[in-house]
């Protein structure tokens, strides 16, 4: 469900951990081309809106409804074949619940057979021996499962369904059982840095050493969580990083691109790492309907595959030219000195300047978001020029 960041740069991409960025320390400098001229690293593609569960932050407002015209199984193929003409990035499947399409696993086989590495975010209540050997079968390299409590009934509430925590664990199995790799995805509920520490633990146990924290951005029904103070979310990213600092996992906090900033401050490097926010610059968001934005938090359309396609989407959007711009910046990250590792989050910074962030879905066009997406992230508490940048 929730988007994730990629493999590195190799052509044996042995899907190891999803947590790694693509970009390295200056995302808009470099030798050669551009990194985005090299085609994007990793698209998160939301194959449905429908779900079994009721998720209170789900950014599309997935249930039992689908998206109006939906991609076909064959349109899907045809997004896969533009895909595949504009580069070789790991495509993960998401929803709503991947699963819940019933030619998931032909669209999964087609990519891998066109030369893809695929992927897939689920909340794992599926995942059962058959279903994990299908998975398997279609070439799917790892796996995305949503773990949002070490407590099951904590977990069970916030995803609305009794079992969801325990269907997820046992579909963490399945799927080590049939080899495939296994990333956490964690929606961080409170300020409580041992709540994360649980669900580390509780990982390590089943064999995973991959997680992904998602900060929460107020879109669709996760437009009425309760916020963590800017305060609380710097003070919680860094004790993260101070606690697994070679820890011998790989987490990375997602839609909190100040982690960047935050570990520089403590000293933690990691060439895995790359810069905080990619959205628009080495990873993009397809739709259920084909049309594709930076991200899944920043509902603003850059074009839809089924009229243009995907290569001049990437290529030549206004959006994602406005996202490539560090001059359009513009607020404390227009001047801060960490632009190029952070880049803020875009669609915190959308939502501040009046964008429709509980749209459940609705996308807008580009003229009607102003570039709203360039201003400062409200949720940065970093002041440039105090601290040395």
């Amino acid at each position: 469900m929730e988007g994730s960041c990629p493999f590195p740069d190799s052509e044996e991409k042995d899907v190891s951990p999803f947590v790694r960025n693509p970009l390295g320390p200056s995302a808009f400098e470099g030798k050669g081309r551009a990194a985005h001229e090299r085609g994007p690293r990793l698209i998160s593609w939301n194959v449905t809106l429908r779900c079994p569960l009721r998720c209170a932050h789900c950014y599309i407002d997935a249930g039992d409804r689908e998206a109006e015209g939906v991609l076909t199984t064959d349109e899907a193929f045809d997004v896969i074949d533009q895909i595949r003409a504009a580069g070789k990035p790991v495509v993960i499947l998401s929803g709503g619940e991947p699963l819940m399409r019933e030619d998931i696993f032909e669209i999964a086989r087609y990519g891998t057979d066109r030369g893809l590495a695929m992927a897939m975010g689920s909340s794992g209540i599926f995942i059962d021996e058959q279903s994990a050997g299908d998975l398997r079968y279609a070439g799917i390299r790892k796996l995305a499962i949503s773990i949002d409590s070490a407590t099951a009934a904590v977990h069970d509430r916030f995803r609305g369904v009794p079992g969801a925590w325990a269907s997820a664990v046992q579909g963490i199995e399945h799927c080590r059982n049939e080899g495939i790799g296994v990333q956490i995805n964690t929606t961080v509920l409170g300020p409580d840095i041992h709540d994360i520490d649980a669900i580390v633990s509780l990982g390590k146990e089943h064999g995973v050493r991959d997680f992904q924290l998602f900060f929460p951005v107020p879109t669709g029904r996760g437009a009425g969580l309760p916020a963590l103070t800017p305060q609380t979310y710097e003070d919680l990213i860094r004790g993260v990083l101070a606690r697994y600092n070679d820890s011998g996992i790989n987490i990375r906090p997602t839609c909190a691109p100040q982690f960047r900033r935050i570990a520089d401050q403590l000293g933690i490097r990691n060439p895995g790492w790359g810069r905080g926010c990619i959205a628009g610059l080495s990873y993009c968001r397809i739709y259920a309907t084909g049309e594709v934005t930076p991200c899944p938090y920043l509902p603003v359309s850059a074009g839809n595959v089924k009229t243009t396609p995907f290569a001049d989407i990437w290529n030549h959007s206004t959006v994602f030219a406005a996202l490539r711009d560090p001059g359009r910046l513009t607020g404390k990250c227009g001047k801060c000195g960490y632009q190029d590792v952070c880049g803020g989050c875009r669609a915190r910074a959308y939502g501040a300047r009046g964008g429709v962030t509980d749209s459940c879905g609705g996308l807008v066009q580009p003229e009607a978001a102003d570039r709203s997406f360039c201003g400062e992230d409200p949720w940065c508490r970093y002041e440039p020029g105090a601290g040395g940048s």
